[in-house]
């Protein structure tokens, strides 16, 4: 038992740390386009786990989202207002993982 785990790295290095975050960032990113999508579809059909992911995705996505929100205005009018601001808001957290993968690595 004790040489299996003495095979085992007991560290971890920079870079497998800088690999985790930046899977914390493609997780998120991936987030922001469902609730993207999310908010094409006008009706879904009401199903309690379906609903808990619908909230899981909105509630972990808006509040960075509303940042770009109070920036950008959406674009249009009425029920066809485009909103811009989760584009300003993948740009900026793409910027935000190259500086702090970078850091790590």
């Amino acid at each position: 038992m004790t040489a299996a785990l003495a095979s085992l790295p007991l560290a971890l290095s920079k870079n497998d740390i800088a690999t985790y975050v930046s899977a914390l960032f493609v997780v998120y990113t991936i987030l922001i386009l469902l609730n993207i999508l999310i908010s094409f579809v006008p009706r879904m059909p009401y199903s309690p786990w379906l609903r808990a992911v619908l909230d899981f995705i909105t509630e972990s996505t808006d509040p960075y989202l509303n940042i770009f929100r109070g920036i950008m205005r959406p674009i249009g009018g009425g029920g066809f207002a485009f909103d811009l601001s989760p584009i300003l808001a993948l740009i900026v957290l793409g910027i935000a993982e190259g500086i702090v993968v970078g850091a790590l690595s």
